[in-house]
């Protein structure tokens, strides 16, 4: 039996009688009559369901209960999951080490704009605007922080890109020195910037400046190293500057530089040949590999029982030549080839009509037009033409269709590595590793990153905008392996086709289930690396407070997270709840 010496308590009361027990329940009171304590019974609550006797029996104790709408009114909410997951694997990395060792305002303001890049792509001045939607700037200590501070720490990071830069190629190159290279573009809007000006436009943007940049990635896509050029720069024209880098800057005795045919050119083999140290892997054109055919230096027959063969000629002193044929190619092209025909004769059957009703007459008015078909479709060399006055005619040249067609899907690989460092199939393996390059580009061009448009107006501040973006896309490689259990991506990607690295990889079982599903194995959806990073947002940090209770102090609370939030977070190492019953001062500090 609950005994007190005074006031209401609700007493438990067992009596067995005849093999049976009888409870009851009772509000009573306690009160000293003299020297003795007694007990008045005031109501018998019995009768009444065990959870309202258990509030009976807490209030009668002191403890207070209220409304639900008057229990927490919550003050403020922000985003927060995808902070903390992103912040934790930020600091996993040791980037804040990486970036500088000397704690300091410039960098906490650096770290948050490589974050936000991931969380949430903005200009710098909306970035400040939105950071108090979130929980990074207070758990940075950066509420504070406006734009110019912002620029200001842009120019600060710029002067550290060479140090970071070398950090990086140690922990990426030092081991396995295979540097992957790789040029693109990004248009800018004004006509401030020096940088800013006219070429190869690879965003398809007319009329509109850009900007280059050359990019470095390790064997694995991890980026290391990203350097801009004015946007007139030829591909070709960049190379010398990476490999100086290479050598000189981040102190590479030896390594392989791996770029496509279009940077790599004969006047560059020369000039990498004469350095004596670099051995370099690339491609030869279209060009070049029909010369090696019709000069008989390049057999068909090659390909009767293998899709890859290595030859040597003496007109490529030093190198060895890695000839492949992928099927697969070869129908894309001929398939491509074949639509463009099509297109092109429907475009040119209409010339011929307008030449014969009379509506075209003057030969070159004709040629203009014929002109215009040729260079939208690319595909003149295919025809024979007759151009006159009023009079218009065209053949396929079969014969030259055909000897395009007997190289489709044909590559050559060239390299100066020998046998001894690298196999023919790795030489191979290691030229089509460029895609991780391409696939880098995507990233910082795409939804994920938008490195483009860029409204800056000063050089320096171009270059430190898209250093932020390759920071950025450091920070997601590392993320996107964590969570590749949780997106599209391949946990086991499996071996080529038929053992021929010529051939695709094969997708695993798990990848091709997760593509046709779109659910993981326990039925839960497949996310994208942009969908999972705003699912985490809504995991909340709510500040909040009892109305009714002032002494009270106010408190955080954080969203449950749902399963795959949760595992989310333990990829990452995060235990999202640990902090949701502290207080706001003691979250600000962790």
């Amino acid at each position: 039996m609950e005994k007190k010496l005074s006031g209401l308590y609700v007493a438990h009361i067992k009596r067995e009688y005849k093999d049976k027990v009888y409870e009851s329940h009772l509000i009573r009171r306690s009160y000293r009559d003299g020297k003795k304590v007694k007990q008045k019974t005031i109501a018998n609550i019995s009768p009444l369901p065990e959870d309202l006797r258990e509030i009976i029996s807490k209030s009668l104790k002191g403890e207070l209960f209220l409304p639900v709408s008057q229990a927490i009114e919550i003050t403020r909410s922000r985003a927060h999951g995808h902070v903390a997951a992103v912040k934790k694997a930020f600091e996993d990395l040791d980037m804040d080490n990486l970036i500088s060792p000397a704690s300091s305002r410039e960098r906490d303001l650096v770290k948050a704009m490589i974050i936000s890049r991931i969380i949430k792509r903005q200009t710098k001045l909306a970035t400040t605007r939105s950071w108090h939607d979130s929980t990074l700037a207070e758990l940075l200590g950066i509420e504070d922080a406006d734009e110019d501070e912002l620029y200001e720490a842009m120019d600060w990071l710029l002067k550290k890109q060479p140090l970071i830069e070398t950090k990086l190629s140690e922990r990426h190159l030092k081991k396995n020195p295979l540097a992957l290279y790789d040029v693109s573009s990004s248009y800018y809007e004004g006509s401030c910037c020096s940088l800013a000006s006219y070429g190869y436009n690879r965003d398809r943007k007319k009329g509109k400046r850009q900007i280059v940049y050359g990019l470095i990635v390790d064997s694995s896509g991890r980026p290391v190293s990203v350097q801009v050029y004015e946007g007139s720069k030829s591909d070709t024209k960049t190379v010398d500057d990476q490999i100086k880098k290479l050598k000189e800057k981040f102190g590479l005795e030896h390594f392989v530089f791996a770029g496509d045919r279009a940077m790599i050119t004969q006047a560059r083999v020369e000039k990498l040949k004469s350095l004596g140290t670099i051995d370099w892997i690339s491609a030869l054109r279209n060009s070049q590999i029909k010369k090696l055919v019709e000069s008989g230096d390049l057999q068909l027959t090659l390909f009767d029982e293998r899709d890859l063969a290595e030859i040597t000629l003496s007109h490529y002193p030093g190198e060895r030549l890695i000839v492949c044929k992928n099927p697969y190619l070869a129908q894309e092209r001929a398939k491509n080839r074949a639509q463009l025909l099509a297109k092109t004769e429907e475009a040119l059957t209409l010339l011929v009509r307008r030449v014969a009703s009379g509506r075209l007459k003057e030969e070159a008015k004709i040629g203009q037009a014929l002109g215009r078909i040729a260079g939208k479709y690319k595909m003149a060399k295919h025809f024979n033409f007759s151009v006159g006055i009023a009079r218009f005619s065209y053949k396929r040249n079969q014969e030259n269709i055909e000897r395009e067609a007997a190289l489709d899907g044909i590559y050559v690989i060239r390299t100066s590595v020998p046998k001894e460092k690298l196999s023919a199939d790795d030489v191979l393996s290691s030229y089509k590793r460029l895609t991780l390059a391409e696939r880098a580009f995507r990233t910082l061009k795409g939804m994920d990153l938008r490195i483009r448009p860029i409204h800056h107006r000063i050089d320096d501040r171009v270059r430190a905008h898209i250093f932020i973006c390759m920071l950025s896309y450091y920070l997601e490689w590392h993320l996107r392996d964590v969570w590749k259990s949780l997106l599209f991506d391949d946990e086991h990607p499996g071996s080529h086709q038929n053992g021929s690295p010529v051939l695709p990889a094969l997708r695993s079982e798990s990848a091709l289930n997760k593509v046709s599903t779109k659910k993981l194995p326990d039925g839960s959806p497949v996310h994208s690396f942009n969908t999972l990073i705003s699912s985490l947002a809504t995991v909340v940090l709510n500040d909040a407070r009892i109305p009714a209770i002032a002494k009270i102090p106010s408190f955080t609370i954080i969203t449950t997270p749902n399963p795959i939030q949760k595992k989310a977070f333990d990829l990452v190492g995060l235990d999202i709840m640990a902090k949701n019953s502290s207080r706001q001062k003691d979250f600000k500090t962790t």
